[in-house]
């Protein structure tokens, strides 16, 4: 299949199936919505996964995929804000501007950024903020993700700041925006831009071509984005089009209205008094992920039950990832891989026991950073009207017989 005709072949799947935003009097915080039916349709370049809508096309990863420190192209989560994607996109003609306040103004085609740049790789998650946002009651607005809308890849392409190098930054550039290929329909809908400050620049934030050694998958950015380790989703600027500096911040919709969480030391309010001041998700917190054994599945007692999962963090590190078997008040340390990946990436864990009892048993995953920051159990963790940066303790309830 050719990239340029990609949607002629997409299959048509069912409408959205978006948060609602009414509220409720009551709080509360549950685990997300698992096990949830996985499309019979595929888009092309990916496999049959847990489709929210088609247009934008919004794909959740299952739970099992998250066994593996690295997630395969084709069961990568996919978000997109516009439901207009270029179908159309020729690699020997695509070009990236670089202008505002810089030294030099130019293009760059996608020849060049593969020629004339050191070519750079960096190991990293990639989350949606609203990654779990199910876990919210009342129901905040949003897509309703589960827990799969996360992965980890290695990313290959260029240095932003070898990029800005070659432009020369004129004195007082202090923000750098950035602008994709997709639009609204509707001519009046804010564009989907983002903007970094320079402080915020270091040599793991790229623009990239490739993933996992394959060009990057067209509903994953095809040709190019913007990899912003540590950093949710929103961020990384998807089929990167446009890096603008400027002096000042440029007001847009998504870092001034959406993608944003109370500006206060616990980042919550409530559904009936809601914070006035707010600031814009950046940062991920700490998080871990069951993989296998999957929610209400079957176990045999006495057989030899191998739990499995990823953890990760904004690049703390990673230091311990503790299972409890017994509802939260003992904890055992899992298996870790090594950090040979990087600090960005997932550390893989696995920890292996025997189940001695029948009936209901509840397996959770609580992970530990360098810093002694942990997850909190789900009952624990604060509302906000975006359902952003949901990271509850993870829990699987398994069936042994």
């Amino acid at each position: 299949m050719k990239r340029r005709d990609f949607f002629k072949t997409a299959a048509v799947m069912g409408a959205a199936t978006l948060g609602s935003s009414a509220f409720g009097s009551e709080v509360k915080i549950q685990q997300p919505i698992d096990n949830r039916p996985i499309s019979k349709f595929n888009f092309p370049e990916k496999r049959p996964m847990i489709t929210h809508s088609d247009r934008p096309p919004l794909l959740e990863s299952t739970r099992d995929v998250f066994t593996q420190a690295i997630t395969p192209n084709d069961e990568f989560f996919v978000r997109w804000h516009m439901p207009e994607i270029p179908t159309y996109t020729d690699p020997e003609k695509f070009t990236i501007s670089v202008n505002g306040l810089v030294q030099k103004e130019y293009v760059i085609s996608l020849k060049d950024l593969k020629n004339d740049f050191e070519q750079v790789e960096v190991t990293a998650v990639l989350q949606c903020g609203g990654n779990s946002r199910s876990a919210f009651l009342p129901t905040t607005g949003g897509v309703l993700w589960g827990s799969g809308a996360m992965g980890c890849a290695k990313w290959k392409g260029v240095r932003l700041s070898d990029l800005l190098h070659r432009a020369g930054l004129k004195e007082g550039a202090q923000w750098i925006g950035f602008n994709g290929m997709e639009t609204a329909a509707y001519y009046k809908t804010p564009g989907f831009v983002r903007e970094l400050h320079l402080d915020e620049l270091d040599d793991h934030v790229i623009v990239a071509y490739q993933m996992n050694g394959e060009d990057l998958p067209y509903l994953n950015g095809y040709p190019v984005r913007l990899i912003l380790p540590g950093y949710y989703s929103d961020s990384w600027v998807k089929m990167l089009k446009n890096i603008t500096v400027t002096s000042e911040y440029q007001h847009h919709f998504f870092m001034d209205e959406a993608y944003r969480v109370p500006d206060n030391a616990t980042e919550s309010e409530m559904p009936d008094h809601l914070a006035k001041k707010t600031k814009p998700i950046t940062k991920m917190n700490i998080k871990s992920v069951i993989g296998f054994p999957e929610d209400n599945s079957t176990i045999a007692m006495n057989s030899q039950l191998v739990v499995r999962g990823v953890a990760f963090d904004s690049g703390i590190g990673i230091k311990d990832v503790l299972i409890s078997l017994d509802g939260g008040k003992t904890w055992e340390s899992s298996i870790l891989d090594n950090e040979a990946r990087g600090r960005y990436a997932y550390r893989a864990f696995r920890f292996s026991f025997k189940p001695k009892t029948l009936g209901k048993l509840e397996i959770m995953a609580k992970a530990v950073d360098k810093f002694g920051h942990e997850q909190p159990f789900a009952k624990n963790v604060l509302w906000n009207r975006g359902g952003y940066k949901y990271n509850g303790i993870d829990v699987v309830t398994v069936e042994v017989v």
